[in-house]
C-alpha cells in the first residue's frame, strides 16, 4: 500500500525546522544549515553535491534508506523558491541546480500557476495550485506502486499532519538550539492525531525518531 512518508526532517533540540530570515542566501534561515551536519558528512549527502564520497555508517544508511521505494516528492514553495508571489518569469530553477536529487516527479505547492519544469537525471517539478489533497493525489498517481516522500518546509508537513494524510515519519533531532525559527510541533497534538513513536535510535551526530500513524 502507497505511503506518504517524511523522511531525514530535521528538527533543533527545541524543535525548529528552520531559522529565522530566511532568503535566498539564508534558505533555512540563520543557523538552519547547522542543523543538517549530520546529514552533510554523509557518502549520499557527498555524492548528491557532487563530490567523490563522504562517511558510510549509521547516519549514511538512513539517508539511504530516505530515498528508497520513493516514486515522488511534495514541497512546499518555499523548497522550491525564494520567490513570494506571482512567478515574474521561469527563470527560477529550484536551489539544486541543474540535476536536483530527486530524480522523480515533484508537486510544488503554490498559489501561482506555472508550466512543469523539466529537469535533468528525470526530476519533474509540477506547480499544484489545488492544495495539499490534490499534490498527494497527483503525487500517488505519478509513483505509481511506489511511496510518496513529504519534504517540507515546516508548514506544508504541519498542514498534512493536521489533515492525518502522513502515514510515517523519521525526524533527527540534532544538537543544535536555534531560539526561534519555524516550530514543527508548536500546538500541533500529534498524539490526538493518532500518531505514536514507534522506533528511537542514536547515532553520532543526531538522534533519530519513527512515528507511525495508528490506523
Amino acid at each position: 500500500m502507497q505511503k506518504l512518508r517524511i523522511e531525514c526532517f530535521t528538527l533543533s533540540v527545541d524543535g525548529y525546522g528552520a531559522g529565522v530570515q530566511q532568503d535566498i542566501d539564508n534558505p533555512l534561515g540563520r543557523g538552519g544549515f547547522d542543523l543538517h551536519q549530520w546529514m552533510a558528512a554523509t557518502d549520499r549527502f557527498q555524492k548528491m553535491i557532487g563530490n567523490a564520497a563522504g562517511e558510510t555508517g549509521p547516519d549514511n544508511a538512513i539517508v539511504e534508506r530516505g530515498f528508497d521505494n520513493i516514486g515522488a516528492w511534495i514541497l512546499g514553495r518555499n523548497m522550491f523558491s525564494p520567490v513570494r508571489g506571482p512567478w515574474p518569469n521561469d527563470d527560477w530553477k529550484g536551489w539544486w541546480g541543474d540535476e536536483p536529487p530527486y530524480h522523480c516527479p515533484v508537486f510544488v505547492l503554490t498559489h501561482h500557476a506555472r508550466e512543469p519544469l523539466e529537469m535533468r537525471g528525470g526530476t519533474v517539478f509540477h506547480f499544484v495550485t489545488g492544495g495539499i489533497e490534490a499534490a498527494l493525489e497527483q503525487a500517488k498517481a505519478a509513483a505509481g506502486e511506489c511511496d510518496v516522500r513529504l519534504g517540507g518546509g515546516v508548514q506544508t508537513l504541519r498542514q498534512y499532519l493536521e489533515a492525518r494524510l502522513v502515514d510515517t515519519m523519521h525526524f533527527a533531532v540534532s544538537p543544535v538550539l536555534l531560539g526561534a525559527g519555524e516550530s514543527l510541533f508548536q500546538g500541533l497534538d500529534l498524539k490526538a492525531l493518532g500518531y505514536e513513536c514507534r522506533q528511537f535510535s542514536a547515532s553520532p551526530r543526531a538522534s533519530h525518531y519513527y512515528l507511525a500513524r495508528n490506523d
